[in-house]
């Protein structure tokens, strides 16, 4: 059950990283935001959507590799 409610976590963060590029994308093109503003946003929620992934995989090969140990 632990794992579902995990899968729905990740899955959540997906949709909210892909949601708000497509935002912020929108307003730089349409000057909403200058480039500074949208590089800036855009680092810190692509960093975060690839960090939870990796650490995602490195969990999943700790428990294939018995825990580290």
């Amino acid at each position: 059950m632990k794992e579902r409610i995990v899968d729905r976590l990740a899955s959540v963060k997906s949709i909210v990283t892909i949601l708000l590029t497509g935002v912020f994308a929108c307003l730089a093109i349409t000057g909403g935001v200058d480039g500074t503003e949208f590089l800036t946003v855009f680092t810190v929620v692509i960093s975060f959507y690839f960090g939870t992934q990796a650490e995602k995989r490195g969990e999943r090969e700790e428990t294939t590799d018995g825990g580290g140990n």
